[in-house]
């Protein structure tokens, strides 16, 4: 792992600290600009995404909800970071669409040349320009349907004010105890950590199991952004989480009310291509000197997304 510190980049251990307790907390995103409607035209704006990264998965599911695939491109990192963090891998397809740079620090240190933080995904910037404009997906999701509505294959409002309220409680709790939480599981470095972390990520399974109980969707009848959160954790349970962070009290096809409901979502338009479930195993299997010291990937589990 690594980060960039007045726009160099220096290698360091982790993406995140651990407690003295054993408990893993995940470090703040520092990109927080924003986007006005009137400066969004086809193409200005590029995203930078991975496959396997949950909260890039946030964005990715916006775009093809919206149906932006063709006015805001993306450029995908390879799969796996390296000493240089995430890194293009023309060879095997991935690509930076815009200035052929090897490693998105370069990016980063292009869009801002004094810029010291993690090098994350999803990025948003800004062509017109060269800035970087948000490396924080939350915001990402919240700002991506009003700017780009005019252009929207299928714009929706994803906040409506009406259920703001309840969004937000949904995203608290979602962000918190489950995104959050299957990683504090994973990464805890003491058996109270660890039992603390499941413990809080299957309560919280429960509490969504519990409200899907006579609705489609976390707030109703229509999705929200509340969804969008919830998704690439259930995506990535069952084939990685499950097993390779011990989350293993039960499984989503375990629900009643989740399991339906994670399928539903699969199956709406532009989704489908949006998950890789084969990268989500061979990913959290990756070789770890505390997780997998041997690096030895587990054969995938037989599951069926199709409704």
């Amino acid at each position: 792992m690594g980060q960039l510190i007045d726009g160099q980049w220096v290698t360091d251990e982790q993406a995140g600290s651990i407690s003295k307790s054993g408990e893993w907390t995940r470090t703040p995103s520092v990109l927080r600009g924003g986007l006005e409607p009137e400066d969004v035209t086809p193409g200005r704006y590029h995203l930078y995404a991975a496959w396997n990264c949950p909260w890039a998965h946030r964005v990715l599911l916006t775009r093809a909800l919206l149906g932006l695939q063709e006015v805001l491109p993306v450029s995908l990192v390879a799969p796996k970071r390296t000493e240089d963090g995430w890194v293009f891998d023309p060879e095997n397809g991935y690509i930076d669409q815009l200035t052929e740079r090897r490693a998105l620090h370069e990016v980063y240190a292009a869009g801002q040349a004094d810029y010291t933080g993690r090098v994350t995904v999803p990025l948003l910037v800004d062509t017109k320009t060269g800035a970087l404009i948000s490396n924080e997906s939350a915001d990402l999701v919240r700002m991506l349907p009003p700017a780009f509505a005019h252009l929207a294959e299928r714009p929706r409002d994803l906040y409506p004010a009406e259920l703001a309220k309840d969004i937000d409680a949904w995203n608290a709790l979602i962000h918190t105890k489950l995104n959050n939480g299957v990683y504090q599981a994973g990464f805890a470095e003491s058996q109270p950590a660890y039992d603390a972390a499941v413990s809080s990520v299957f309560e919280t399974l429960d509490t969504i199991e519990a409200a899907l109980e006579n609705k489609p969707y976390l707030t109703g009848d229509d999705l929200t952004e509340a969804d969008i959160r919830l998704f690439p954790t259930l995506a990535r349970f069952d084939v990685a989480y499950y097993s390779a962070f011990k989350c293993m009290r039960r499984r989503i096809q375990d629900y009643p009310n989740l399991w339906p409901f994670a399928r539903r979502f699969y199956a709406l338009p532009g989704i489908a291509e949006t998950v890789k479930f084969d990268i989500y195993r061979k990913g959290y299997f990756s070789q770890s000197p505390k997780r997998n010291p041997l690096g030895i990937i587990p054969i995938a589990p037989d599951i069926d997304w199709s409704i």
